[in-house]
């Protein structure tokens, strides 16, 4: 099996599909076009030209920058894929944003123990993540 990672955003139907079944939250469809086409850099991986996961950074390019939609779908994981999209990202964010760049994200639990090999640390008690959807 070889499994490639390359620099593309998933058009909307894999996004939708590698999100719904990597078990993360849905989207409507016109929120996802809206949302892919203002990604800042995206990682796919292909099995073969199948997408079996994903990673987004979305922000400013700026002052600031989240790590989203990190997701591998679950028959590929527990093999080292999640750290291969977030190297990636990692890679694109230390060469290609500014050093002052404020780069976060949501962390899922246990994935917390993944990003923290990235650099990532919790941010409690100093301050604490927050969301709302408007409905």
């Amino acid at each position: 099996m070889t499994i490639q990672l390359v620099s593309q955003v998933p058009d909307v139907d894999t996004y939708l599909e590698l999100r719904a079944n990597g078990g993360l939250s849905g989207y409507d469809r016109k929120a996802a076009e809206i949302g892919l086409r203002n990604s800042l850099f995206s990682v796919l991986l292909l099995d073969e030209g199948t997408p079996i996961g994903m990673g987004r950074l979305i922000g400013d390019g700026g002052c600031f920058v989240q790590v989203t939609d990190i997701v591998v779908l679950p028959e590929y994981q527990g093999r080292g894929l999640g750290k291969r999209i977030m190297a990636a990202l990692t890679e694109f964010i230390e060469s290609e944003l500014p050093p002052t760049t404020y780069v976060s994200l949501i962390a899922d639990v246990p994935a917390n123990k993944l990003y923290q090999q990235f650099g990532f640390h919790e941010t409690a008690p100093a301050s604490v993540g927050m969301s709302r959807r408007s409905s």
